[in-house]
């Protein structure tokens, strides 16, 4: 009979490691186009500057690359068990990054630390309870600009964000973006802002998606990221 060989863990190293910063896959990334895989945050940070694939230089999107990622949570639970102690260390480390940069200006606090999942039943239910909020989905990034008009009423209290570029899901709505907003700028929840894009005022129920691709993709190939302009509602009787 056969003996069975043992394969260690660098026998997999080129399939579980990263060819951007040659580390352990954190959050695998895969290029939809190719299907080369990334760690999330190179990949993204790649596509700042670039809208080709780092691996084989495939132009994976015109505009927009950022739409052609997708998680690959599979190959992260079978690198998770091959490599001990990478998930806590990873957990933790997160956890510390934001405690050290957190804002106090802008009220953001960092992820609290996950509680151990006993079963995949507890996944689901976290699942259900909207526990994964859409981080799963195509990614857009944009920046929020305050729209400054002199004399306008209720200007003196919207401000400028400290930190005016995000990167959220494509299936955001305006509704949850003056949200967002109010909390950020620390505004009653009633307070109604009007959001505006190329200087037309978007609906609330409008999705990033659909500005995006009916609004701001007329700008051209260089006009990213998308910008969006905020003020103070105004009534037009």
């Amino acid at each position: 009979m056969a003996t069975q060989r043992r394969h260690l863990v660098r026998d997999f190293n080129r399939y579980i490691t990263c060819s951007m910063c040659h580390g352990y896959l954190i959050k695998p990334t895969a290029v939809t186009e190719c299907l080369h895989t990334f760690c999330k945050s190179c990949i993204v940070q790649h596509f700042e500057e670039s809208n080709e694939c780092p691996e084989c230089g495939i132009q994976v999107h015109e505009t927009n690359p950022l739409e052609m990622l997708r998680l690959d949570k599979t190959l992260e639970e079978i690198i998770f068990k091959l490599v001990p102690g990478l998930r806590e260390k990873e957990e933790q480390q997160e956890i510390d990054f934001w405690r050290k940069n957190k804002s106090k200006a802008n009220g953001e606090e960092g992820p609290r630390p996950k509680k151990i999942r006993i079963s995949e039943e507890d996944d689901e239910q976290d699942d259900r309870r909207g526990g994964d909020y859409h981080r799963s989905d195509p990614q857009i990034a944009i920046c929020l600009d305050c729209l400054r008009n002199n004399g306008q009423s209720g200007e003196s209290i919207v401000k400028g964000l400290m930190k005016k570029f995000i990167r959220c899901s494509t299936r955001v709505t305006v509704g949850t973006i003056k949200k967002f907003l109010c909390v950020k700028l620390k505004l009653p929840s009633s307070y109604e802002l009007d959001v505006l894009c190329n200087g037309e005022i978007m609906g609330k129920d409008h999705t990033l998606e659909f500005i995006y691709r009916t609004r701001w993709r007329l700008q051209g190939e260089s006009a990213y990221p998308m910008v969006l302009e905020y003020r103070p509602r105004i009534d037009f009787g």
